[in-house]
């Protein structure tokens, strides 16, 4: 997680922050109240295509993008509250996550940044890593909401999960339109833009993956289908596993 403190120190990574969270939160205000799901809560978010390819584009800027750009979106679109405080870690998850298990999420991740997006193996992970960091969203901010008694875990972790899902799926397409460009004629691939002993190399990176796959999984399963008895304990434990392993990356 290194990455996410060092960008502050580099001008262009702050300005990538600055343009993710303005496209984030434009996206998030149109579209607010076009199709609501649970109404002063959630809706279906078509701005959700760009989170994850934001991610793998421009890593820890997409991370503080996506949380500020959720941030200006509750306050403008008439959902700030409470919840946004977890909205804004979910968010923040939901843009750090696929850059940082890009790379960690060994043996399924090879190591190498560099997107082989012509590689049917390089879409498997996209796959898994649009899943996982959905779910750890969904995990994170249903269980606070369910602390604070305004929706049920099970219902909201689902809505989120499937909801975020579906929404990096289709920003699959978005990457493959822009990755060209933004790699080799704007050259604001984030590897590219910062230094590499500001990235550094996590010593537990592929544990902090797996805590995090658990917890995003166990997380919806358990507490959604399974346990949905024990909800809240299941939220609690699994958002401290995805939080544990994020940090390890």
């Amino acid at each position: 997680m290194k990455a996410v403190i060092t960008m502050w120190k580099n001008t262009r990574m702050i300005i990538l922050v600055a343009v993710c969270a303005a496209i984030y939160a434009a996206a998030l205000i149109a579209f607010k109240t076009a199709i609501p799901l649970i109404p002063g809560i959630t809706e279906v978010r078509v701005a959700n295509i760009f989170p994850m390819v934001f991610s793998l584009l421009f890593g820890p800027a997409a991370a503080w993008g996506s949380a500020i750009g959720n941030l200006i979106g509750d306050i403008f679109g008439g959902t700030f509250g409470l919840g946004s405080i977890f909205g804004f870690i979910g968010n923040f998850l939901l843009g750090y996550l696929p850059y940082a298990m890009w790379t960690t999420l060994k043996p399924i991740a090879d190591g190498k940044r560099e997107l082989a997006l012509g590689d049917w193996r390089s879409w498997v992970l996209y796959i898994i890593l649009a899943l996982i960091s959905s779910a750890a969203c969904g995990v994170v901010i249903a269980m606070w909401l369910e602390v604070l008694g305004l929706v049920p875990y099970p219902v909201l972790v689902t809505i989120i999960t499937i909801n975020d899902t579906f929404g990096s799926l289709i920003g699959g397409l978005l990457l493959l339109a822009v990755y060209g460009v933004v790699r080799r004629q704007l050259r604001l691939i984030w590897w590219d833009v910062m230094e590499p002993e500001d990235i550094g190399k996590p010593a537990a990176g592929v544990l902090g993956a797996w805590l995090v796959v658990v917890g995003a999984l166990a997380g919806w399963i358990l507490g959604a289908y399974v346990l949905s008895g024990q909800a809240l304990i299941i939220g609690i434990i699994t958002t401290i596993l995805i939080l544990v392993g994020s940090f390890l990356m």
